[in-house]
């Protein structure tokens, strides 16, 4: 079995589980995810032992989202030489690989099924929205954090979620930046069932990986090809435009004030530059 960083994968019983371990703070997403991620997937999606995947987090979080810490190497060439369109290029193929390791869970072939506890931010959000089902705990918590460190959302939340919850949730969501407890997320339908605790939505994901199993592989497969069809190019097309834009709309000051605001724990203050 390969050892992974930021992951471990169980199997048995024809389902695989998957769980972020970080290794940033509440399994926070830095390079080790983004080179994974991918790998597994496609991994799981290989597998004839695996019919059905559980999703989830290590400890009391799903995800804190992007590692910024971690990812500041990704923004440091693009906010020092903003105006050059070498540093644009590579921020534009890494936009594109990170989307693509998302896009790796949303292609598999296998049901994903997302049990979220705790914290599910930004990135958190991008990977549960390529899930199939998302199933949560009474503790959980949700936010589309992007806006507030300077960013336009480009991994994904902006185009899977609109079939998901709607375009008016959406965006109140995107704009706002807010957090949503698990009783809002089950309201406007973001995941399915909330249950008393984490155990409890771990076994209740679990029990529902293994009656997706037992059904008939191919045809469980084929349904969710042809559930995804009608939104596959829509979505595509989505994450190529975003990514263009945040490679030449990203710089801004506001930016580089959001990631000191981080490194130095204080609120930022937005000039809207």
């Amino acid at each position: 079995m390969t050892e992974w960083k930021a992951f471990t994968v169980e199997t048995g019983d024809r389902v695989a589980t998957v769980t972020l371990t970080g290794p940033g703070k509440g399994n926070a997403m830095g390079p080790d995810f983004w080179r994974e991620l991918p790998l597994i997937f496609g991994e799981l999606d290989a597998d004839p032992e695996v019919r059905a995947i559980v999703l989830t987090g290590a400890g009391k979080h799903f995800s804190f989202g992007l590692d910024l810490p971690a990812m500041s190497p990704l923004f440091g060439p693009l906010l020092a030489d903003k105006a050059l369109a070498a540093p644009r290029t590579e921020f534009l193929r890494d936009i594109r690989r990170m989307q693509a390791a998302v896009t790796a869970v949303a292609d598999c072939r296998k049901p994903v099924i997302a049990a979220i506890s705790g914290w599910c931010i930004g990135g958190g959000l991008d990977l549960i929205a390529a899930a199939d089902i998302r199933l949560a705990s009474a503790d959980a918590k949700f936010s589309l954090r992007e806006a507030k460190v300077a960013i336009v959302a480009d991994i994904g939340s902006l185009h899977r979620l609109p079939g998901i919850i709607g375009e008016g949730h959406l965006r109140e969501l995107a704009y706002t930046g807010r957090d949503i407890d698990a009783a809002r997320a089950e309201k406007i339908g973001l995941v399915n069932d909330v249950y008393a605790d984490q155990q409890a939505v771990l076994d209740a994901a679990a029990a529902l990986a293994r009656e997706i199993a037992d059904n008939p592989p191919l045809v469980v497969q084929g349904v969710k090809d042809v559930l995804d069809q009608p939104k596959v190019a829509r979505v595509a097309d989505g994450l190529r435009y975003v990514s263009a834009w945040n490679a030449a709309f990203l710089p801004s000051e506001d930016l580089t004030e959001a990631i000191q605001a981080v490194f130095e724990k204080r609120s930022p203050e937005f000039k809207g530059r």
